[in-house]
């Protein structure tokens, strides 16, 4: 897991966020506002109030925060395979 040290909410729905590593950059969320627990989103404010939780993730309460994994590989470009090899290894049985 990539570990957040720093967010913070930008105009339009879009977070800066900064990750133990180094790695910087904007993420655009536009697309989740108003939609299923996202619709807290419809007061600004709301959005505005984001934090890194407690076990690294994004997050606006308790229950509604985005993967800190999820935002690197966006910020990133970078495929799940690229980040964590070790998937294209594992075999499931379900």
């Amino acid at each position: 897991m990539f570990k957040v040290v720093e967010v913070r909410a930008l105009a339009d729905y879009r977070l800066w966020v900064r990750y133990a590593d180094g790695v910087e950059g904007i993420v655009d969320l536009s697309h989740l506002a108003g939609k299923g627990v996202f619709a807290l989103w419809d007061d600004y404010a709301a959005f505005e109030r984001v934090y890194v939780g407690s076990s690294g993730q994004i997050a606006w309460s308790d229950s509604v925060e985005i993967c800190p994994d999820a935002v690197y590989m966006r910020i990133t470009g970078k495929a799940p395979q690229e980040l964590f090899p070790g998937l294209e290894h594992s075999k499931v049985h379900a």
